[in-house]
C-alpha cells in the first residue's frame, strides 16, 4: 500500500485529547469495529471522508471518524495514549491534555482493518438518516461499503446479530430476518479503556 504521508505544508495540525467513551452519532456499531482506534472531530461524519491519519514526529495511527465533537479534536484514549508514550494504554497508561499533533484525511483503504470485513457497520434502525445521505452519492465510500446489522445501539446492548437488507424501491426501512428493532440482549460487548488507569469496563 501506498504511503499516505503529504509534505508538512499540507497537514493540518491541531491539540488533540484523550477520548474515554465509545460513541457514534451516526450508528456506527462499537461491537464491529476496533473502538480503540476512533476520532471524535468537531465536523460531521462524512461519507467519503472517514478514515484520519493523526501523527507526531515519532509515531502514527488510523482512525475511524465515527463522531462528532463539542469543537475538540479528541481521539481513543488508547490511540492517543499510543501516540504519545508509544504503549497501549493498557500497559501504560498516561494523563494529559491536548497534544499538538498532526492529521489528513486519507482513503478509507487505510482503515480496512479496523473494521471486521472491511465494511462499515451501521445499526438498521437508527443509522438511516445517514446513511440514506450517503446513498443520495452512490457512487461514495459509505453507500458502496455499508452493511447494516439488527442491533439497535452503537454500543451493542439490544437487538440480534443479524444483517438486514435494504431496498429503497420496497421500502425506506431494512428489512430484518428477527424484525427490525428486537431490543432483547444482544450478548456483544464494547469495552472501553478507562482513563489514567488503563482498565477496561463494559460500555454503559
Amino acid at each position: 500500500m501506498a504511503s499516505s504521508r503529504l509534505s508538512a505544508t499540507t497537514l493540518a495540525k491541531k491539540p488533540v485529547t484523550p477520548h474515554e467513551q465509545y460513541s457514534s452519532s451516526v450508528g456506527v456499531l462499537g461491537c464491529k469495529i476496533n473502538t480503540n482506534r476512533v476520532a471524535y472531530w468537531p465536523d460531521s461524519v462524512g461519507c467519503d471522508d472517514i478514515c484520519i491519519r493523526v501523527a507526531t514526529e515519532r509515531r502514527e495511527v488510523y482512525l475511524l471518524k465515527v463522531d462528532a465533537s463539542g469543537g475538540a479534536y479528541d481521539i481513543s484514549y488508547d490511540a492517543w495514549n499510543f501516540l504519545v508514550t508509544g504503549k497501549s494504554a493498557t500497559e501504560s497508561p498516561a494523563m494529559g491534555g491536548g497534544v499538538f499533533m498532526t492529521y489528513e484525511v486519507v482513503d478509507p483503504t487505510y482503515c480496512v482493518p479496523l473494521r471486521q470485513d472491511g465494511k462499515l457497520p451501521l445499526a438498521a434502525a437508527n443509522s438511516m438518516n445517514y446513511l440514506a445521505n450517503c446513498l443520495q452519492s452512490p457512487n461514495s465510500w459509505v453507500a458502496t461499503h455499508y452493511v447494516l446489522y439488527n442491533i439497535v445501539d452503537s454500543t451493542c446492548k439490544y437487538g440480534v446479530d443479524e444483517i438486514c437488507y435494504l431496498d429503497l424501491t420496497i421500502s425506506n426501512q431494512a428489512q430484518c430476518p428477527s424484525g427490525l428493532g428486537v431490543l432483547t440482549p444482544v450478548g456483544l460487548d464494547v469495552k472501553n479503556i478507562i482513563y489514567g488507569t488503563g482498565k477496561e469496563e463494559k460500555a454503559p
